[in-house]
């Protein structure tokens, strides 16, 4: 017997948007639209009342707009995905990465009302199943810790590692303000995002993260007390120098198949720091970073996952911790505290 179809809300001021997408979702017989509305008001009031599984949600709408009511949105969703499928997304990187930060699961461009057309509806259907069986792994959505072992800060460590994809900006944010400004160990960050949205990116993390961000170059000097981000078409590795430690940037596929990957950076962290790193695997899609987060328990490091309930995708950290590799499996804000209790961080 087929599965049940999933409910998607469709949040858009426009009476031929809402028809055409209506129309489209309908035709995948995966999913069965619940309900059409032009407005954040009446999403609420939808939402407070009626469950869904997806919201397909409009930036640009009257009185409040997408980008803002997004958390509310979220908040009433009680674990729905939000896709965000507008034409503001398409004008650069901030507006996709502000909503990818304030919790968005994915975004979509949305041709104009007259490009509405086959490759489109395509590709809805695609995002939408991947968010679908997204909500089938991770099952119920809880903010229950798991730990493998007793959850302790690190005694010390040199450098932190992160690794993050789909649902990971938004992960990031939260563990990020949980770090206070004092915080002076290095951070590596390798998110998946297409290199024009890099730029943008780190400047938001430099604000999440209360320090300086960078994008990698090839060579760049490692420094206390920054963020340094892998650029979106290369990995980012760490090497030793005579002086300290640099970035070397490198092309080469990876065991993901994902430029950039998470793998080579944590191999190269465990290389270089051994014992004295700590790996961290936030939301994600697939399972980039499993390798990687291999060779660093070898050499006696730790690595945090985050948990089940609070990731968008749990393929990342799920296959971290199904590994037995994670030291811990928290929230994000709690992997962040965790961390800036650690003697370093102090």
């Amino acid at each position: 017997m087929p599965p049940a179809p999933a409910h998607v809300l469709i949040v858009d001021d426009s009476v031929v948007a809402r028809s055409v997408l209506g129309r489209m979702v309908e035709a995948t017989r995966r999913f069965r639209v619940a309900a059409a509305v032009p407005d954040i008001r009446a999403a609420l009031d939808y939402l407070h009342m009626h469950r869904v599984d997806v919201v397909l949600l409009d930036i640009d709408m009257p009185g409040i707009d997408g980008l803002t009511a997004l958390p509310d949105v979220i908040a009433a969703g009680n674990g729905a995905k939000v896709l965000v499928v507008s034409s503001a997304v398409d004008e650069g990187a901030a507006v996709t990465v502000q909503a990818l930060a304030l919790g968005a699961a994915d975004t979509l461009v949305k041709p104009g009302t007259g490009a509405f057309g086959g490759r489109f509806a395509g590709v809805l259907e695609d995002r939408l199943s991947r968010l679908i069986e997204t909500v089938a792994e991770t099952g119920p959505h809880h903010h229950h810790a798991t730990s493998f072992g007793p959850v302790t800060a690190p005694d010390d460590f040199d450098i932190v590692a992160i690794g993050a994809s789909t649902g990971g900006i938004h992960a990031l944010s939260q563990l990020l303000r949980a770090i206070p400004a004092s915080f002076r160990v290095p951070i590596l960050v390798t998110q998946h995002l297409p290199p024009a949205f890099m730029t943008y990116f780190s400047t938001q993390l430099a604000v999440l993260g209360s320090r300086p961000c960078d994008v990698a170059c090839d060579r760049m000097r490692l420094q206390p007390g920054r963020i340094v981000v892998a650029p979106g078409d290369a990995h980012m590795r760490v090497v030793r120098t005579a002086d300290g430690t640099a970035i070397r940037l490198t092309r080469e596929r990876s065991v993901s198949g994902c430029l950039p990957s998470v793998d080579p950076m944590f191999e190269s962290v465990a290389d270089v720091f051994g014992n004295r790193a700590l790996g961290v695997v936030l939301s994600g899609m697939g399972r980039d970073g499993a390798e990687g987060a291999g060779r660093l328990i070898d050499v006696g490091a730790r690595i945090f996952v985050q948990d089940r309930g609070t990731s968008v995708v749990w393929g990342m950290p799920g296959s971290v911790a199904n590994a037995g590799h994670a030291s811990a499996v928290l929230p994000p804000d709690e992997i962040g505290r965790l961390i800036a209790r650690g003697r370093r961080g102090a």
